[in-house]
């Protein structure tokens, strides 16, 4: 199946290199490694501005990969960032209170993955009558930002689609259902991911029913029961799409221990150590990967573009990333799968 074959356009690096030099950096300073310290950089105009990045959930290697990208933005760009979350992706009351947090310590920018397409508006509004730039981050949101770097969530779904039907027309599987495991209802990320996997289905597939659908409220336990729940009711049940990390994991302990692996195959979104290892174990077939070190290091030199004046594109999508057993250890590949991380606060 075609796929990406680098993880940044050309046209996006060409819009990191005009906020380069709009904030007035030096060219050159930018590395590779995770390990510089926020603010650590002299800067131009928004060298010394303060930026909060706000995840999704502390508990995810997936949010801990953005984080170390915002980390090392603001020691390449001397931005100063801190780094906050909610323990978990239903914690939503939690997340506004941090957005208010950021808003009460006067902050510059806001680099925001809200847990809710609506329920962030109001605090992300505030922010922003107070003179605080928001950057979203893979949700949309209905309010106003000062701009949106996420996945193109229908296509990177559509994409999972394409593979699933390519693995079961592989196995003369041609009609059936299919289970979409979902992690949160109602989030427009995961709807998105959800309606471009049906599509991408259906393209090759149509007589592939993608209409089953549970939703485990983020917990890998829920995940694998209804996964197990799933292949213990429908006898006609021909394979599994995971969209996110977590419904990726308990699919795949559902498989194993269902002895299904072969004959049920799993597509699933992002990845984590967890992720990796089913991937390489044949628990899960495919991930479709994202970069969330690229959210965090362009949301933090966006936001920094839009503290000293400057219009930040309004949006950028850097793709996905079909893995599996054949790539996953190809170098372009295995830097999405095994990127740095970083815990919030740290």
């Amino acid at each position: 199946m075609a796929r990406s074959r680098t993880v940044f356009s050309a046209s996006l690096v060409a819009v990191i290199a005009l906020i380069a030099l709009v904030v007035g950096v030096v060219g050159g300073r930018a590395t590779g490694s995770a390990s510089a310290s926020s603010g650590g950089g002299a800067g131009g105009a928004a060298g010394g501005k303060k930026v909060d990045v706000i995840i999704k959930a502390s508990d995810s290697s997936f949010w801990q990969v953005m984080l170390a990208g915002a980390k090392q933005a603001g020691g390449d760009f001397g931005i100063n960032v801190s780094t906050f979350g909610p323990t978990s992706e239903t914690n939503i009351d939690e997340q506004v209170q941090l957005v208010e947090n950021s808003i009460s310590r006067g902050v510059q920018g806001i680099v925001l993955a809200p847990n809710s397409s609506s329920a962030l508006n109001s605090a992300i509004a505030r922010a922003r009558q107070a003179g605080i730039k928001v950057i979203t981050v893979d949700t949309r949101v209905t309010t106003p930002s000062e701009g949106f770097i996420g996945t193109d969530n229908v296509k990177a779904g559509s994409q999972a689609g394409s593979r699933m039907c390519d693995l079961l027309k592989a196995q003369n599987k041609t009609s059936g259902a299919v289970l979409v495991e979902s992690s949160v209802a109602g989030i427009q990320s995961l709807v998105d991911r959800d309606k471009g996997f049906r599509q991408g289905l259906a393209a090759g597939c149509p007589q592939v029913n993608a209409s089953l659908q549970r939703f485990n409220n983020n917990d890998i336990g829920t995940a694998a029961s209804q996964v197990n729940d799933a292949l213990t009711a429908n006898s006609n049940l021909l394979g599994v799409f995971a969209d996110n990390n977590t419904s990726g994991v308990g699919a795949a302990r559902a498989i194993k221990d269902n002895n299904a692996v072969g004959r049920i195959p799993v597509v699933a979104f992002d990845s984590d150590p967890q992720e990796n290892a089913a991937l390489g174990a044949g628990t899960i077939n495919a991930l479709v990967v994202q970069n969330p070190y690229f959210f965090g290091y362009q949301g933090v030199l966006a936001a920094g573009m839009a503290t000293v004046g400057r219009i930040p594109p309004r949006e950028i999508d850097p793709g996905a990333v079909v893995a599996d057993k054949s790539n996953m250890n190809q170098a372009e590949v295995k830097s999405l799968l095994e990127p740095p991380t970083q815990k919030a606060g740290k």
